[in-house]
C-alpha cells in the first residue's frame, strides 16, 4: 500500500499545526524542520499556500541524485537514504514545485515520507491520505 498526501487548500487557516506535527514526528520541536511547510498566498483574503511533496511517478529530485541517495518509491514520491547523501543539494534545486527542504545543520534534504502525521493534527481538514495498492 502505497500513501499520499491529498491537500485542499481552500481550508487552510494557517494554523502550521501539520508543521508543528511533522517536526514532531522525527524528534524535532520549533518549526525548524518540517517537511512541509504552509504559507501565506499573499493576505489572510488570498489563503495559504501548502508546500508538500505530490509524490510525483518519475521524480526528478531522485534523477539528479550522483549517489542514489534518493530512489523512486512504488506508487510515487522517493525515499532517502541519508548514509548515501553527500549534501550536493542537486534535489534541492530539481523539485519543480520546492518541496525539498534543508537541514543546515548537517547539509542534507528533508524529504516528506508521507507516513500521514502531519495530517493527524490538521484541524481544519486540510490534509488527508490517500493509500492505494503499489
Amino acid at each position: 500500500m502505497v500513501k499520499r498526501l491529498i491537500v485542499d487548500t481552500e481550508r487552510c487557516v494557517g494554523c502550521q499545526s501539520c508543521m508543528f506535527a511533522c517536526a514532531r514526528a522525527f524528534g524535532e520541536v520549533g518549526l525548524a524542520m518540517p517537511r512541509i511547510f504552509v504559507r501565506s498566498a499573499g493576505g489572510m483574503e488570498r489563503g495559504f499556500v501548502v508546500i508538500v511533496c505530490k509524490a510525483c511517478e518519475e521524480p526528478p529530485c531522485a534523477d539528479v541524485c550522483p549517489t542514489d541517495a534518493l530512489t523512486p518509491r512504488e506508487g510515487g514520491g522517493v525515499r532517502l537514504n541519508l548514509n548515501k547523501c553527500i549534501g550536493c543539494g542537486n534535489c534541492k534545486r530539481a523539485c519543480i514545485i520546492g518541496c525539498v527542504f534543508w537541514n543546515e545543520e548537517v547539509n542534507k534534504p528533508l524529504i516528506c515520507i508521507h507516513c500521514g502525521y502531519c495530517a493527524d493534527f490538521c484541524p481544519h481538514g486540510v490534509l488527508k491520505v490517500k493509500t492505494t495498492s503499489g
